[in-house]
């Protein structure tokens, strides 16, 4: 739809000025820097750029936002992939990358207790003094607030969890200013209703996360990295699915499409077989890493799988991953000029060879160029959609399509979204997958956000307060 849009006046700018020792920028720069995340979602820049440095600010901030009925929308690393940290509505872009202290490392309780906007490699290289490190990989070098607000996983979830098992407490904002404490710093909690994982995930919407509790793990003896090669998608995909039901334990387990292939090589000038190939991580002593790359060797073989290596070496280990990790903007440089369409879908593990297989028919179909990747060790796979930004008509086609996707995945008893979030691209589906349950989110968000003016937009369509929407399309 078109929106109205909330631009502030030049009281509402001093008032806020005052309320964080002038940290608030109208440079349109600085708007541009926050008025877009990596989605293909057009820009649009905020009213004005609030930098705060404190739960303390966020809360007089949110406050006096909440009276004056201004939209204010977290920003972190802008790393988010369903625009979520794009302002639809105007407002303030709320910056929390001052608030970047780790404030306690705690080695015998393997916990962290940081502020929002620590982003996760400064946070590990704080944590090997120590032995420790902080599992949850989305490949992004984001702030460990938006991962959390976004219920961030990545590809060490197959071990280690997403955000969601590693966040242990929170401190948040409400919109009308007040500060909240939710969970606590022990393994175990059944007291009352789980308030840290309602925020977790709840991407901006129902609080503004300050500081958190997070769980943490020794750094293991050792690790390794191992490849290999199919002749078809469905082989990889398949072999994947056997090895986690054979209980290997496997860190990481990612598959990547040879188009995914051909275009990390270019990328990262690197020579891999380009084929459908499956990334594996091990953890753990010399011999069970050993152990386990054995007896995956074994179950690919069964399957086509061909060319098997693996390596303990470090140097080699990082290269594959970084590999890995490039493979978004190795597909985005393999069109120059284009951007990406990034979307992520996640199905019983039972359901995973057939839905890879569904999305590639399906895609293939289409003028665009797509690849595909992904978790499937734990069935979440990613679509990669290249459009054209000079015709808006195809990012229009594509979300048509995806959506068209996003249906046939739940009705295979799968989620729409297994990490990157509803944001603004997946609000219809959400309401499908939902179906009855979504009274009970929007009953949530009013009670906690009554005028909305939580990063509007996001997850449902706004309800707002503070002007009527025109009608139009997204």
């Amino acid at each position: 739809m078109t929106r109205n849009r909330v631009e502030l006046t030049s009281d509402q700018l001093s008032a806020l000025g005052l309320l964080v020792d002038g940290r608030v920028s109208t440079s349109p720069s600085v708007l541009d820097q926050h008025g877009r995340d990596e989605s293909a979602f057009p820009p649009m820049r905020p009213s004005a750029v609030v930098m705060a440095s404190s739960t303390l600010e966020v809360s007089k901030v949110l406050a006096y936002c909440n009276a004056e009925r201004i939209p204010v929308v977290p920003f972190g690393a802008g790393t988010s992939l369903e625009g979520h940290v794009v302002p639809l509505y105007g407002g303030i872009s709320l910056d929390l990358t001052n608030m970047n202290r780790i404030i306690e490392v705690r080695p015998d309780d393997l916990l962290v207790r940081v502020e929002a906007g620590v982003q996760r490699i400064a946070l590990n290289e704080k944590l090997a003094n120590d032995g420790l490190f902080f599992s949850v990989d989305p490949g992004a070098d984001a702030t460990v607030g938006g991962m959390a607000a976004t219920g961030a996983a990545g590809t060490t979830t197959v071990r280690y969890g997403s955000m969601r098992e590693n966040v242990m407490a929170l401190t948040a904002v409400l919109a009308d200013g007040q500060i909240i404490h939710t969970g606590r710093d022990t393994r175990k909690l059944s007291a009352g209703y789980d308030l840290t994982r309602l925020l977790v995930g709840s991407e901006g919407t129902l609080a503004v996360i300050t500081e958190l509790s997070l769980r943490v793990f020794g750094i293991p003896e050792q690790m390794a990295a191992a490849i290999v090669r199919f002749p078809t998608l469905a082989q990889g995909v398949s072999a994947a699915t056997a090895i986690v039901k054979a209980g290997i334990a496997i860190a990481r387990c990612e598959f990547l499409d040879e188009t995914s292939i051909r275009n990390v090589n270019a990328y990262n000038s690197m020579s891999l077989t380009e084929l459908p190939t499956l990334f594996f991580e091990f953890h753990g002593t010399p011999q069970s890493v050993q152990n386990d790359a054995k007896a995956v060797q074994d179950v690919v073989t069964e399957f086509g799988g061909s060319e098997f290596e693996w390596t303990s070496d470090e140097s080699q280990r990082r290269k594959l991953w970084k590999a890995r990790h490039s493979a978004h903007w190795a597909m985005v440089a393999a069109h120059p000029g284009r951007k990406g369409v990034s979307t992520d879908m996640a199905v019983p593990l039972s359901q995973l060879a057939g839905a890879v297989a569904m999305v590639d028919k399906i895609f293939s179909k289409h003028k665009f160029p797509h690849s595909i990747l992904g978790h499937v060790a734990d069935a979440n796979f990613h679509c990669l959609v290249i459009t054209d930004p000079s015709v808006p008509e195809q990012l229009i086609e594509i979300r048509e399509l995806v959506h068209e996707i996003n249906l046939m995945i739940i009705q295979m008893g799968g989620t729409c979204t297994g990490e990157h979030g509803i944001g603004a691209g997946k609000i219809n589906a959400l309401i499908i997958e939902a179906a009855d349950s979504l009274v009970v989110m929007k009953a949530i968000k009013k009670a906690l956000d009554p005028h909305w003016i939580l990063n509007p937009g996001k997850i449902f369509e706004a309800e707002l307060t503070f002007f009527v929407l025109d009608p139009g399309v997204l």
